[in-house]
């Protein structure tokens, strides 16, 4: 990309004020969970990357101090210092205090930027408790302290230094956030995906909290293509080889690799100026019609395809292919506040072009590639028919029937979806209760028999196949894979209830498997949920409490005589009789539930992949990894 050296309090450009960001911060950083939490760093990260792009700086430092305390430092040109020729106040104190004011509108401060165009630092200092600005630029240090958006000290210059970039010092604010606890993972993989995405950027993160030390560094010469390596690793490949494709089309950059795996399973990942569009948009549209287009012709030319052989469809030849689609572009246009999805109309035809013209000089050069990929689409081929006669079996035997019920299933008398639960219950004991002790006017119960089908192993006729499996889709009444209808959802509400050993975790992480691969829409729109059943029951003296962890049980514990203790601690669900299952567990009033939502689509992936794939040997690298914070495992 080309470098912009032009950066000034000129280029500046304000279009609006503060206001609104505290009173609605769900509009500016998706939600007060742990995903707008986290959301917060990326905005700061975001501006430090787009001065890499610009040609300053090649390191990023993001560390986490003792309180929650998070620093981001750069070391590109620093924020302009110098005073805004029409607000009067110092270029950096608009940055920080202005929405929508920055470098990045009319393309004179930068030719390719991330972040939320000026938005981004200005919501995390409105957003935190304070805030603290430093600036190296030429040769003074600047500072500025800042207390929930308002500037509480003058913009002052101070000491002699001999470098530059800026520093962003900060505290969520308490206020806003529900939970203020970063996670590390969630920061490391968030930063070696930017990592990946341009090459030759250093990023480190460190970790200073008591108890949580940790540093980890990222820094790829490869680019997507170690991205896709990486993304593969828990994956059997089909060939070796990585297609990489890197162009420029005047004044868009096009970077995008691919590699094909034995896997069911597709994964395309798409970015554009650094952003993950979630829910795609033009440049995946292009990639898809290009990637059709090329094996499609290459099987005709080369007549890899029968008479009776119809052409391949792009969904039977993206059947086993992880890729990563990447574009630059001076003015890009996304869909919504969180930019989930790139609306720019032109990129289609460019990454189409760039990517089809490339696979038709290099399938020709690589024919084992294109003949693999061939052979397993008309496998997919075959398997799609076969998944259509799967489908029409289980619809006569009223599996996709959407007024049909599985016999098991103990319905709720509601018939509002809005208000109707839906346990998945581990056995036909802790079903059992389950039923006695629920409310019948909106809690449904399905006992679940045994382990449920690992559909990541496995295609759709054979899923549909599973006794357990089917009964689960017909009390949804949605639908499974490309026919799941989220408007046909008999529950809003789905929570998944097993013991709290290792068979039940297996079991829940073998339901949550079939809902992510095969109903993700469950997932995203926020209808799963996970029960938390009590560990214990402790009574002391008349006094009865239940207790949910280890640590509420230590803490509990805590200057009582404990030879008047008596502490129960229930290993399944079946132990407790019906009021005791309604009293701790599934009365609205007192339950504890975790709902699941995906915080990286790309972690989420990675992980499902390493804990129900093929490869043994991953998933004794995550249990060793992660073994210290197992808990309540029975020995």
């Amino acid at each position: 990309m080309a470098v912009n050296k032009e950066y000034n309090a000129e280029q500046i450009q304000v279009l609006e004020g503060l206001e609104a960001v505290r009173k609605r911060p769900g509009m500016y950083i998706g939600s007060t969970g742990t995903k707008g939490l986290h959301h917060l760093v990326w905005e700061v990260v975001d501006n430090s990357i787009d001065e890499f792009l610009a040609g300053y700086g090649d390191k990023i430092e993001v560390s986490i101090e003792q309180g929650d305390i998070v620093t981001v430092r750069d070391y590109g040109r620093g924020i302009p210092v110098d005073i805004h020729p029409k607000k009067g106040l110092p270029a950096a104190q608009l940055v920080l205090t202005t929405l929508h004011a920055g470098g990045k509108f009319d393309g004179g401060g930068y030719k390719v930027s991330g972040g939320l165009h000026g938005v981004g630092i200005s919501v995390v200092n409105a957003l935190s408790e304070w805030l603290e600005l430093e600036i190296h630029r030429g040769g003074y240090i600047y500072r500025q302290s800042y207390k929930q958006g308002i500037p509480v000290s003058k913009f002052k210059k101070g000491e002699r230094t001999k470098e530059t970039g800026t520093q962003i010092r900060f505290k969520a604010d308490k206020e806003i956030f529900d939970k203020i606890d970063y996670k590390f993972d969630t920061l490391s993989t968030r930063l070696q995906e930017s990592a990946f995405l341009n090459k030759n950027l250093k990023l480190v993160l460190t970790d200073n909290r008591e108890d949580k030390q940790n540093e980890v560094e990222y820094c790829y010469s490869g680019g997507l293509e170690a991205f896709v390596k990486h993304l593969n690793e828990s994956q059997t490949s089909l060939v070796d080889d990585i297609v990489y494709i890197e162009e420029e089309v005047d004044d868009t950059y096009v970077e995008v690799a691919f590699q094909y795996n034995k896997s069911y399973n597709e994964s395309i990942y798409t970015f554009a100026n650094n952003i993950n569009t979630h829910d795609g948009g033009y440049h995946l549209t292009g990639f898809k019609a290009a990637i059709t287009k090329a094996f499609n012709n290459y099987a005709k030319d080369n007549n890899l395809l029968k008479k009776k052989d119809p052409s391949l469809t792009g969904r039977d030849l993206r059947e086993g292919l992880t890729a990563v689609v990447s574009v630059k572009l001076t003015e890009p246009q996304f869909e919504g506040q969180t930019k989930t999805k790139l609306g720019n109309s032109e990129i289609r035809s460019i990454v189409e072009k760039v990517v089809y013209d490339f696979l038709g000089y290099y399938l020709d050069t690589n024919p084992k590639l294109a003949k693999a990929v061939v052979e397993k689409a008309l496998e997919a081929v075959r398997a799609r028919k076969a998944s259509k006669k799967a489908r029409e079996l289980a619809r006569r035997k009223g599996i996709l029937n959407n007024n049909s019920l599985p016999g098991k299933l103990s319905d709720c008398s509601s018939r509002k979806p809005e208000e109707c639960e839906l346990y998945l219950v581990e056995g036909d004991s802790a079903g059992g209760s389950a039923k006695q002790g629920r409310n019948r006017e909106f809690q449904a119960i399905l006992p679940l028999k045994g382990k449920i089908m690992n559909v990541e192993r496995a295609r759709l006729n054979k899923i549909l196949k599973n006794t357990e499996i089917a009964s689960v889709v017909t009390a949804l009444g949605a639908g499974i894979g490309e026919e799941f209808d989220i408007e046909k959802l008999r529950y809003h509400k789905i929570v998944i209830m097993t013991d709290a050993d290792v068979d039940g975790a297996h079991i829940c992480t073998l339901i949550l498997t079939l809902f992510y691969r095969y109903m993700p829409q469950l997932i995203e729109e926020g209808h799963v949920y996970i029960a938390q059943p009590p560990l214990y029951k402790v009574k002391y003296g008349k006094k009865e409490k239940y207790l949910y962890s280890d640590v509420q049980l230590k803490e509990h514990l805590k200057g009582k005589d404990r030879s008047r203790v008596t502490i129960q601690r229930y290993k399944g669900l079946g132990e407790m009789n019906p009021e005791q299952l309604w009293d701790t567990t599934m009365d609205p009033k007192n339950r504890k539930l975790q709902k699941i939502e995906v915080e990286d689509e790309i972690m989420a992936d990675d992980i499902f992949n390493r804990l129900m794939g093929s490869k043994a040997r991953l998933r004794r690298e995550f249990i060793m990894k992660n073994a210290n914070l197992a808990d309540n495992i029975d020995i």
